[in-house]
């Protein structure tokens, strides 16, 4: 498919989907059952069930002690969040070590775990896979996403001859890892050129992991662009950056509270919405909104969007679009191979 017609057909995916949540009169979220404090949703096409929260994990390896991390992690995991995430990178392996250790003890088998690969070559990607596992301590990762796919030249060398795609491939075959995603913070277009190129090679994605908040509706799009392709697929939507990282960005802006935030975001039509949890006070405040969570109908999403809309136009307050102050592969591109 060439460029033109895989982007014609986006747009009409994106049409589609609009006309049917519009049809229901709320955002057309995927179905979620209730358990104890959280909620369940399906992760695409994989068919497994995931708590409608993530645990993030960069601000699980930013505790003093790791006895701390090790305890906020299960915490999470008896109340009943079940789906980890990780990286590579997240502060020079700690995050990935301290996930291991919180999850001996019969804990890995109560998780979906997830980390991502920096590595953009078969020889990086395989190498840092190596050492994931190693750390989380596991012979098989659920989910391993290609990180920060935030250039347009990203996709073309993962799927390149000796790409990290061929890596990956290796992987699965191999029993190391289950599925397959990518993340990306940057702009949504470079998302889509990763499924047009994915489409070209003949493969499908299980899962995608974007910025979704309240000021994205109004600024380079991800939920507007990238959300519909992804469903049109049957790749499970994880959400990030729900507040605006960087110590809540978005509520900065005065427009908005942490409940509101989080209960948009839940409204769309994603699988997971990953929190970076640094505390048991924001664990609680997670739970708080999956407590009082009721899908957002579109009248009080429009409202919302009217509310923050002038916050919204500049990209002041999501700065992982608009500079490289989140951008880690910049930094040390080294990781890419």
């Amino acid at each position: 498919m060439q460029r033109r017609e895989f982007l014609k057909a986006a747009a009409v995916a994106g049409v589609a989907a609009a006309a049917k949540s519009n049809m229901l009169g709320q955002a057309q979220a995927p179905s979620a059952s209730s358990s104890s404090e959280m909620q369940y949703r399906t992760l695409g096409r994989t068919g497994e069930k995931v708590s409608a929260i993530g645990l993030g994990g960069y601000h699980i390896g930013v505790q003093p002690d790791p006895a701390d991390s090790t305890r906020l992690i299960r915490t999470a995991i008896d109340r009943g969040i079940n789906f980890l995430d990780n990286s590579w990178d997240y502060n020079d392996g700690a995050s990935e070590s301290r996930m291991g250790d919180a999850l001996k003890d019969g804990y890995r088998n109560k998780v979906l775990l997830m980390t991502k690969i920096d590595g953009r070559t078969k020889q990086a990607y395989r190498q840092q896979l190596e050492q994931s596992l190693g750390r989380l301590k596991v012979d098989t990762i659920d989910l391993v996403q290609f990180h920060e796919i935030i250039r347009m030249e990203d996709p073309d060398r993962i799927f390149a001859a000796g790409g990290a795609l061929e890596a990956a491939l290796a992987a699965r075959q191999a029993g190391k890892i289950r599925y397959i995603g990518f993340t990306g913070h940057k702009d949504p277009a470079i998302h889509l050129r990763m499924f047009e190129v994915a489409q070209q090679h003949g493969f499908r994605f299980d899962t995608v992991q974007m910025p979704i908040n309240v000021l994205d509706a109004q600024f380079r799009s991800f939920a507007k662009q990238v959300v519909p392709v992804a469903q049109a697929q049957g790749v499970g939507v994880l959400a990030m950056k729900t507040l605006g990282g960087g110590g809540g960005a978005i509520l900065k802006s005065n427009t908005v509270s942490a409940i509101e935030a989080l209960h948009y975001v839940l409204s769309q039509p994603i699988s997971v919405l990953i929190a970076g949890i640094d505390s048991t006070q924001i664990l609680d405040q997670a739970f708080s909104a999956i407590e009082a969570f009721k899908p957002m109908t579109q009248a009080e999403m429009a409202a919302l969007l009217a509310r923050t809309r002038d916050a919204s136009l500049s990209g002041q307050y999501e700065l992982f679009k608009t500079t490289a102050r989140f951008d880690g592969t910049a930094r040390s591109p080294d990781w890419l191979g």
